[in-house]
């Protein structure tokens, strides 16, 4: 796992971290309406991606790590998956040109393309992952970000397309990777008309559809937000929370590069007989990890949010960012559970969780908005993921037995509120202490895992010297 989380990583978190750092070109040539609207244009993006395909992603993922030494399998797998994603685009630009003149917006085609582009570009992504081809998921990764970014800037900084700029941008870097992955993969081998079969689309429909209520609520509960900040408060403010919300996005990029690998993990390990010791060890190691970066992360932050926001309409973004880092450490569990339900191939399970979840999400925000304006946002984010991950912790006891560090949680919330504390206090002497404090703890609990990481990299370079 460690490999393949290795591997995965070097075509991610590059990109990941560069298109971080752009943050202060985006805030400083966007005005906060445009960054809002291509934020909001983003969200509908995502809300549609599981209605039009029905989440085979995940399917055709799930069902070729059982198929990788059967050929046959593979090539019905494959040829299915590309035949009916490719008849479900067709329908859906279809009824989507004959539904855009009632559209009254300037992006409404990029609705369009960006929904099939990016869709194909993941499946043809998970197909190399479920080939257990990671260098490949991890080049076209690499091809989508980079791309990505680089034409950003261009667009952006040199010919000052601004929206436009970057909607395109995303649109033809995901076009890039998904000419790569076919070629690299050869996907047009396996796209022979009788390799396609009914029974094999059933199986991977009955797995796929429970996910699109659960990839709805993921949906209301992380982006649902936006629209109800744009519809009530404005477009502008939705760009603020947008950028207030890009911290939080550090630990979930860099999460989303390990929970790749832990789910193909934890698929393959779920039948052995100490997975629960197994599953136990990583979860813990991996909340202590991610929640000592999230603190980290909210004790750094007054030195260094004027550097990263530079446009003075984002300010207001400073007071939202403790509440969505919290939010992520709760996240961070609840997609750890996710994948072990994942491996049991119980995604009833895990749409029933998440609608729960969504349902809590919106109640909150919708009673709250008018009141204490971007904080309903922040606080219905962070309460439904604490929902959940409580939830999904106990109910996932019936098929794993799982066991949290209790130590390690005792002693961090009041830590954690004591920074949050000083944070908003703004007094640099107080902010000083609260970085050492949080730098101490997040060594303290992960000491373990930083030396095991020391002593891989000190072998490596002894047997790349010998």
């Amino acid at each position: 796992m460690v490999k393949n989380t290795l591997i995965v990583a070097a075509g991610k978190i590059c990109t990941q971290f560069i298109s971080f750092f752009l943050l202060p070109l985006y805030t400083s040539l966007l005005s906060a309406e445009e960054y809002g609207t291509v934020d909001l244009l983003n969200t509908y993006v995502a809300l549609l991606i599981p209605i039009v395909f029905f989440q085979i992603d995940q399917a055709i993922f799930r069902y070729l790590i059982d198929a990788r030494e059967n050929e046959t399998k593979k090539k019905k797998l494959i040829a299915t998956t590309c035949y009916i994603v490719f008849i479900q685009a067709i329908l859906y630009l279809l009824i989507y040109f004959v539904l855009a003149r009632y559209i009254q917006n300037d992006y409404k085609y990029f609705l369009a393309v960006n929904v099939v582009v990016i869709a194909s570009a993941n499946i043809l992504l998970q197909i190399s992952r479920g080939l257990g081809d990671n260098i490949t998921y991890s080049q076209g990764s690499l091809i989508t970000g980079a791309s990505t970014i680089l034409l950003n800037v261009l667009f952006i900084l040199f010919f000052k397309f601004g929206a436009y700029g970057m909607l395109t941008a995303t649109a033809m870097a995901n076009i890039f990777c998904i000419l790569f992955i076919i070629i690299k993969k050869k996907v047009y081998i396996y796209l022979k008309i009788n390799n396609f079969s009914k029974n094999t689309l059933i199986t991977l429909w009955k797995y796929s559809w429970p996910l699109i209520p659960n990839q709805l609520s993921w949906w209301i509960i992380n982006v649902s937000d936006r629209l109800i900040i744009t519809y009530v408060l404005g477009v502008a403010l939705n760009g603020i929370y947008s950028a207030s919300n890009k911290f939080s996005s550090v630990c979930i990029s860099l999460f989303s590069i390990f929970n790749i690998t832990w789910a193909e993990s934890a698929s393959i390990h779920i039948n052995d007989k100490d997975s629960s010791n197994y599953f136990s060890y990583i979860m813990n190691i991996t909340v202590k990890l991610f929640t000592a970066l999230c603190v980290l992360i909210i004790a750094f932050m007054p030195f260094v949010f004027r550097i990263f926001i530079t446009g003075i309409d984002y300010k207001s973004a400073y007071y939202q960012i403790p509440l969505l880092m919290l939010a992520t450490i709760f996240n961070i569990i609840v997609s750890l559970l996710g994948s072990i339900y994942v491996a049991l191939k119980k995604t009833d399970e895990i749409a029933k969780t998440s609608i729960y979840s969504a349902i809590i999400n919106i109640v909150i925000n919708l009673l709250l908005i008018n009141f204490i304006g971007l904080y309903a946002a922040s606080l219905s984010t962070f309460v439904s993921y604490l929902a959940m991950a409580i939830y999904r912790y106990i109910d996932i006891q019936k098929y794993v037995k799982l066991r949290l560090d209790l130590r390690f949680l005792l002693i961090s919330i009041p830590i954690i509120i004591i920074i949050i504390i000083i944070y908003y206090t703004k007094n640099p002497q107080l902010c000083l202490l609260g970085l050492i404090v949080a730098s101490i703890y997040s060594f303290v609990f992960n000491k373990n895992i930083i030396a095991m990481l020391l002593n891989t990299l000190k072998e490596k370079i002894i047997k790349g010297g010998k």
